[in-house]
């Protein structure tokens, strides 16, 4: 079975002010962390959204076919590149943890359904942090031709895994500067 792993970066950062993708975070900056967990994980690793902006980090990076209409074309464009299982990750999560991920690219392999996606102790599930096989790419190119760019409402059509959150923090992620404030301290 081939297993890649997705850091879908092709978000405006709105609500943050700045790119997410890019903020100061270990070493390097916040999405060659996140690529770094998924490499770790899933083996090889891509970024998905806009070349141009992350070219000069160095790591493989692919354009979306439906821009500008939210993670579900970053997620298309992964199941095109012919892995059979795809770990997708948004860029702005701190806290992932590789033996966790890896364990959920395992159940994803040895499960019987499409796709696994963490799961919170109360049941929501985090769409951007999940491993969905190549097969539901037309699922997701149908969704985005008719217009239908959430996600989540995607995955409610789609019978998947939960995967328990081992630890909140692992899939948590930050969407304004004050989460950002408070997780870098």
């Amino acid at each position: 079975m081939s297993v890649a792993g997705f850091v879908l970066t092709g978000g405006h950062s709105s609500r943050m002010g700045r790119d997410k993708a890019m903020l100061p975070y270990g070493d390097g900056t916040l999405v060659e962390w996140v690529a770094g967990v998924a490499r770790d994980a899933a083996g090889v690793v891509y970024l998905v959204g806009a070349p141009e902006r992350y070219v000069h980090l160095g790591l493989s990076c692919l354009p979306e076919r439906y821009p500008d209409c939210g993670p579900l074309s970053g997620i298309e464009a992964a199941l095109r590149q012919g892995y059979n299982w795809n770990l997708i990750l948004a860029c702005d999560m701190p806290r992932l943890d590789v033996g966790w991920l890896q364990r959920m690219v395992r159940c994803a392999i040895e499960g019987e359904k499409p796709a696994v996606a963490a799961a919170h102790g109360g049941g929501r599930v985090e769409p951007l942090c999940a491993v969905y096989h190549a097969g539901l790419q037309p699922v997701f190119a149908a969704a985005l031709e008719q217009g239908r760019y959430s996600v989540r409402k995607l995955l409610d059509t789609i019978d998947f895994t939960r995967f328990p959150v081992d630890d909140e923090e692992y899939v948590a992620n930050l969407n304004t500067s004050d989460e950002w404030a408070r997780w870098s301290q």
